[in-house]
Formats: C-alpha cells, sequence, structure tokens
C-alpha cells in the first residue's frame, strides 16, 4: 500500500507572515550597506536582528517589488506601513500633489516619504527631515558625514547644487561646489540611499 506524501513543512529560509516595518526599515538599511557597512551593522544590532534576516527581508521586498500580481507601490506602501502619521498637499510646479509621511524608528528624526501626484502614481519615495525637527546646517565638507543630511537639505546648503541621475531607482546624486575648514572649494559629488546622505567623492 502506497503511503501518503508526509505534508511539506516551510523550511527556515521561508518566513510566514506579514511584511512589517521592522523589515522594511532592513530594507532601507540593505541598500546602504553598500556604501556603510559599518553604520549599518550597528544599527542591525540595534534592531535586534541578524545578516540573515536583513538579506531576507530586502529578498522578499524585491519579490513584492516585482511579482506579476503586485499592488502599486502607495497602496504596497500603507500595506506595510499602515496608516501615513501625515498626509499634506505639497505643490510641485503647477501640480497639487499629496505627501504621505511614515515615522522610522532607527531615524527619530526623519520621515518615510511618498509623494504622489494628481492620478495617484508614486513619484518619489526617500527619507526627509520630519515636520518640526531641526535639521543640520552644513557650511563646509567636513559637516557632511554618512546619514547627516537629506538630499533637500545639502542642496539648499550649496546653493546651486546639480541633481545627478543615480545608479539605482533608490539612489541620487548631487553635483556641487563646496569649501572644506581650509576654505578651499572643491567641486564634489554627493551620493544619497534612500534620500540619505551615504558619502562624498
Amino acid at each position: 500500500m502506497d503511503r501518503m506524501p508526509s505534508p511539506k513543512r516551510p523550511g527556515p529560509d521561508k518566513p510566514s507572515g506579514p511584511f512589517t516595518p521592522l523589515d522594511f526599515q532592513l530594507v532601507l538599511l540593505r541598500r546602504m550597506a553598500d556604501h556603510n557597512p559599518d553604520l549599518v551593522d550597528e544599527a542591525r544590532r540595534e534592531l535586534g536582528v541578524s545578516l540573515a534576516q536583513m538579506r531576507e527581508a530586502n529578498k522578499r521586498w524585491q519579490a513584492m517589488v516585482r511579482s506579476p500580481r503586485a499592488r502599486g507601490s502607495a497602496a504596497r506602501y500603507r500595506s506595510v506601513l499602515g496608516a501615513p502619521e501625515t498626509v499634506a498637499r505639497r505643490r510641485i510646479g503647477d501640480l497639487d500633489c499629496e505627501a504621505r509621511l511614515w515615522s522610522v524608528p532607527l531615524w527619530p528624526d526623519l520621515r518615510f516619504e511618498v509623494l504622489l501626484a494628481p492620478n495617484g502614481a508614486v513619484w518619489n519615495e526617500w527619507l526627509v527631515r520630519a515636520p518640526g525637527a531641526t535639521g543640520p546646517e552644513p557650511r563646509v565638507l567636513e559637516d557632511l558625514t554618512p546619514w547627516s543630511c537629506t538630499v533637500d537639505e545639502v542642496a539648499r546648503a550649496f546653493v546651486p547644487a546639480r541633481p545627478l541621475e543615480g545608479t539605482a531607482p533608490t539612489r541620487w546624486g548631487l553635483a556641487f561646489v563646496a569649501p572644506d575648514r581650509r576654505g578651499v572649494r572643491r567641486e564634489c559629488v554627493a551620493e544619497f540611499t534612500w534620500g540619505l546622505l551615504q558619502r562624498i567623492a
């Protein structure tokens, strides 16, 4: 008599349960590890997760984004992060847009912002300074340390800054001229991941 096949049990590499805000923070960190692995390791330990968990969270996120049945970006963020902490209207050129902001425990003074066009399409998704929070005011190159500033903060500090295309969808660049502590002005490129400064080249 043939035996019935045993039901398959999920292996340790197949997590169950919803994708959580903690998982999303690990996705942010995974991209930043390319530039600042030491800072990422410190943040990961603060969250109490392993390197394998961070990689798995990123793998699950990529699978969600690339799935042919994937929901739209705006709906995906709401399903993962919940209702936005803040929803505000923002004027971009001639268009009225909607900015949705969520808190990010790793960076209490920042918010994850998703900017929606009038038709509901996501125009931008990155970290910004929280409303009412006091941001940095960099004046020299030495002030631009990793994770210290957002794209907007560097662009305002060193006018005119020229936007550069990033090497990945979650990356941005700014080209500008700024003085160092000795007063020597240099042409620089600031590289950002998810809107947060990673390094100066």
